[in-house]
C-alpha cells in the first residue's frame, strides 16, 4: 500500500527567511543606490562603482546582522532550556504536572493527559518541555551560521543583477532600465519565494514590487534633489 507523503514547509523557515530578505535587499538596495547615483551622474563609473561597493557593504552587513540576530535568539533558546533543566531537576514533581496541564489544555483527558506527560517525562524530559512548553524544536531552532551565509550570498545574487544593468544599459536611461529590470527580478524572487515556502505568489510578488518601487522612487528624487552632475 503507497503511503502518502507530505509536504511541509516549516523545515525551511530559517534559511529561506533570510535568503528572501538577503535577495531582495540585494535588489533594492543596490538598484536603489544605482537609481540615486545615476540620476546625479552622467558618466556610468560612478555607477557601477556605487554597484560594486552597495554589493560589497551590503552582503557584509546582512551576514553580520543576520548573525547577531540569530544568535541572540539561540542564546535566549538556550538560557530557557538551562533554567528548564534546573527546574526539573529541582521540581520534578511540578514539572510533570505542568506538561500534565499543556497536554489538557489540548484536549486529552485527565488520566490520559498524565500518563503522556509521564512517558514523555521517562523518554525526554527536557526535550518534552523545550517543544510543548517553550516551543523550541529541532525544526524552528536557531541556526546562526546558516542564516549569515545564506543572507550573504543571497543578497550577492541579487545584487548582481543590478550590476550587470549598471554596466551594459544606455546611460540616458539606465533610470528606467534600472527600474524595469528590478521589477522582473523582485517579481521572479517572490514567486521562487513563494514556491519554496508554499505560499500564495501572488500576494508575495505584489509586496515586495510594491515596496521595492517606493524604495527605488525615494532613491531617485534624493539623487536628483542632492546630487551634483559629475563630468
Amino acid at each position: 500500500m503507497e503511503t502518502k507523503r507530505e509536504m511541509h514547509y516549516i523545515t525551511r523557515s530559517g534559511w529561506l527567511r533570510a535568503a528572501v530578505l538577503g535577495a531582495n535587499d540585494g535588489i533594492i538596495s543596490t538598484t536603489s543606490l544605482v537609481i540615486g547615483i545615476a540620476a546625479a551622474s552622467d558618466t556610468r563609473d560612478p555607477v557601477v562603482l556605487a554597484a560594486v561597493a552597495g554589493i560589497v557593504a551590503g552582503a557584509l552587513s546582512m551576514a553580520a546582522g543576520e548573525y547577531v540576530s540569530v544568535s541572540s535568539q539561540s542564546d535566549i533558546e538556550k538560557a530557557d532550556l538551562i533554567r528548564e533543566q534546573i527546574e526539573l531537576n529541582e521540581w520534578p514533581e511540578a514539572e510533570l504536572e505542568e506538561l500534565t496541564q499543556i497536554y489538557k489544555a489540548k484536549g486529552l483527558s485527565s488520566d490520559l493527559a498524565r500518563e503522556v506527560a509521564v512517558q514523555l517525562t521517562e523518554y525526554n524530559a527536557l526535550k518534552a518541555h523545550a517543544h510543548d512548553e517553550l516551543g523550541i524544536s529541532e525544526l524552528t531552532q536557531a541556526k546562526p551560521f546558516q542564516a549569515a551565509i545564506s543572507s550573504a550570498v543571497a543578497f550577492i545574487a541579487g545584487g548582481i543583477l543590478p550590476l550587470v544593468v549598471a554596466i551594459v544599459a544606455p546611460m540616458p536611461y539606465m533610470l528606467y532600465y534600472q527600474y524595469a529590470f528590478a521589477i522582473v527580478f523582485l517579481a521572479l524572487s517572490g514567486s521562487l519565494a513563494a514556491r519554496a515556502g508554499g505560499f500564495n505568489k501572488g500576494k508575495s510578488i505584489l509586496r515586495i514590487c510594491l515596496w521595492g518601487t517606493v524604495a527605488m522612487i525615494v532613491s531617485a528624487l534624493v539623487g536628483y534633489i542632492f546630487g551634483v552632475q559629475t563630468a
